[in-house]
């Protein structure tokens, strides 16, 4: 079995199976709402952070394979670290999609499936449409804790 076909079927797997796919009605959730209009895909996030620790994240939205399975990734990949941990690892996931060198010391577990994506320029958007809404959200929570 080649890598790529191994990594299409990590992507199929959290496409039809998503983790933590939902929504919570509580205002203690920073919610994060973005789309890409190239493509149709929308997503939101919900980041519920604890004493700079993302104890929770959620992701609700329509779109291709790619941008939903990135999702349920992202999701998996930041929750309990902290805020500091997560923006070093979007960082990093940022540059992979890029086709640039990353350090696997940071960025570990299916989020490297989608290092393929960088020889698809339409497909980058798709990809880290849920990780820059998660990126917006953690910013966010790191201004209000910043503006008291």
């Amino acid at each position: 079995m080649n890598i790529e076909h191994l990594y299409r079927q990590v992507i199929m797997e959290h496409y039809k199976n998503p983790k933590n796919k939902g929504f919570v009605a509580d205002n203690s959730y920073m919610t994060v709402h973005l789309n890409n209009p190239s493509c149709g895909d929308e997503m939101t996030v919900q980041l519920k952070v604890d004493n700079h620790k993302i104890i929770d994240i959620l992701h609700q939205g329509t779109g291709c394979s790619i941008c939903c399975s990135s999702a349920s990734v992202m999701s998996e990949t930041l929750k309990n670290k902290s805020l500091d941990e997560a923006i070093s690892i979007l960082h990093e996931f940022y540059e992979l999609i890029k086709g640039y060198p990353f350090n696997p010391e940071i960025l570990k577990g299916d989020a490297v499936v989608y290092q393929g994506v960088a020889q698809f320029p339409a497909r980058v958007k798709c990809a880290t449409l849920a990780w820059k809404a998660a990126e917006q959200g953690i910013i966010k929570i790191k201004e209000d804790e910043l503006n008291g």
